[in-house]
């Protein structure tokens, strides 16, 4: 019994749901997403709930069935409230300026590395040493946010680099002089 599949999601006020088939559309203040859901999977609408269904106990059925459900949720809360990143940039003279639909990065290279904002995403920047990622869509976020981290990933020594917020790096000693 999935546990995850199994609660309904509730639909938030101002956003609107279409069903088409296996072709799911939300729409809220935020923006629209669609989802193209497994033809093996049934979602229905009733009384202001969204509820997935599986047509087995099989193993892969109660994994679509968590999936979906995750997937269709995501979808909802993008719409009504919206997801964020922020990242924080740690270095001497690493910093980060958005301009537009470019994201320009300071990181110690020999060149500015300019990162171009997908689309749905928006970046800000509140100060120099910090990136916020937001946007409706939970997966292109957290892309952006991956893809902005890898072009200089925190290093253990220092703790130099682009990390995100809260995250914990864990510290090497390095060499000792001496004996």
């Amino acid at each position: 019994m999935s546990r995850i599949g199994n609660k309904p999601v509730v639909i938030a006020k101002g956003v609107e749901v279409a069903l088409d088939g296996q072709h799911l559309r939300v729409k809220g203040p935020k923006g629209e997403l669609e989802l193209d859901i497994h033809p093996e999977m049934a979602v229905k609408i009733e009384e202001g709930e969204l509820r997935v269904e599986r047509p087995s106990d099989q193993k892969n059925h109660k994994a679509l069935h968590g999936l979906t459900r995750s997937l269709v949720a995501n979808m909802v809360t993008g719409v009504s409230e919206g997801f964020t990143k922020t990242l924080e940039i740690v270095g001497v003279g690493y910093r980060a300026d958005a301009q537009g639909k470019t994201l320009n990065l300071a990181l110690g290279f020999s060149h500015p590395v300019n990162f171009s904002v997908p689309e749905g995403v928006t970046i800000e920047t509140p100060n120099q040493t910090t990136v916020v990622i937001s946007g409706a869509d939970k997966q292109a976020v957290g892309q952006a946010a991956a893809v902005i981290r890898g072009f200089r990933p925190p290093e253990p020594y220092k703790g130099k680099g682009i990390r995100y917020k809260g995250e914990q790096i864990r510290r090497k000693a390095g060499k000792t002089a001496g004996a």
